[in-house]
């Protein structure tokens, strides 16, 4: 299959997983438990991770293209292992977070996907050095995100057990 191929196949996939996880766990503003909570001064708006998340997935589907098209490569199957571990880690850490409301172990979640993704890129860069450069963002947002979550549990001890009133509708 030629890489472009691929690139068709693979990026809408990873952006509609990603997509799904997020609707999947009410991440969005909508979200009355995490509106509830308080933020870290450094919380970009909500829109603003829709904005970096498509884009990122669009990278990382782009990456992972590359390395399934690289056939014959050595550590390709490696490659393509470690991506899909620390995506599926990825797809569950919304889940995790906004609906199991799971603040620590969501940081320690990011922890570990940093670490694979991490490796991931390593692997990649020996595969196709191109695909390694596009999960650099990756890393930086997965290090970004882990700081906002970290500073929300240290500001928010009591997130795992917050319970938000019901929302009444007024007839």
């Amino acid at each position: 299959m030629s890489l472009l191929r691929w690139v068709l196949f693979v990026v809408p996939a990873v952006v509609i997983l990603g997509f799904i996880s997020g609707q999947l766990a009410g991440s969005g503003e909508e979200n009355r438990w995490f509106n509830a909570l308080v933020k870290p001064d450094a919380q970009p708006p909500g829109w603003a991770f829709g904005v970096a998340w498509s884009i990122l997935y669009i990278m990382m589907g782009t990456a992972l293209a590359m390395v399934l098209h690289a056939r014959g490569a050595p550590l390709r199957g490696l490659g393509i292992t470690l991506f899909l571990v620390q995506f599926a880690l990825n797809l569950f850490w919304s889940p995790l977070f906004f609906g199991m409301h799971q603040v620590s172990a969501a940081f320690w979640l990011i922890v570990v996907i940093f670490t694979l993704a991490l490796a991931t890129t390593i692997v990649f860069g020996r595969v196709r050095k191109a695909a390694a450069w596009l999960m650099v963002p990756y890393l930086a947002w997965l290090s970004f995100a882990g700081i906002l979550n970290k500073q929300i549990d240290i500001l928010n001890p009591n997130a795992e057990t917050l319970v938000v009133p019901a929302a009444r509708t007024q007839i």
